[in-house]
């Protein structure tokens, strides 16, 4: 049985934050907006391992959403008089916002849990 060394928890979040590759942080996963690469084009390693792995991006990106929109409420109830339909305007605009620029960080952020959890393959089908 072959032993994998464990990445670096830190650096594996940085490349994240970056848009690159988890395993070798040497090339970007987008192909083109809204559109991630198959695998590294450095490294070799798959980013879309089989269907219905994106499902976990697209938690990450409606978790990360919800939290945006209640930290833009609190601070409009805590710091602003707002009335309410400028209030819900301005939620409704950043829930519609948010999640398309995010979505690009939130596979670099499901990858990079793949990648720290299982480890990310070369090789379709495998780990």
């Amino acid at each position: 049985m072959m032993k994998r060394d464990r990445p670096r928890i830190g650096l594996t979040i940085w490349r994240s934050l970056k848009l690159q590759c988890p395993a070798c942080g040497r090339a970007s996963i987008l192909a083109r907006p809204f559109n991630l690469k198959h695998q590294c084009d450095r490294c070799g390693v798959i980013f879309k391992r089989e269907e219905g792995f994106f499902v976990g991006a697209i938690m990450a990106n409606v978790v990360a959403t919800e939290g945006f929109i209640l930290v833009i409420y609190l601070a409009c109830i805590m710091l602003t008089s707002l009335n309410e339909r400028v209030m819900l305007t301005t939620l409704f605009v950043a829930g519609i916002i948010f999640p398309l620029a995010f979505y690009h960080h939130a596979w670099a952020f499901w990858l990079a849990m793949d990648h720290l959890i299982e480890g990310l393959s070369r090789q379709p089908g495998k780990l």
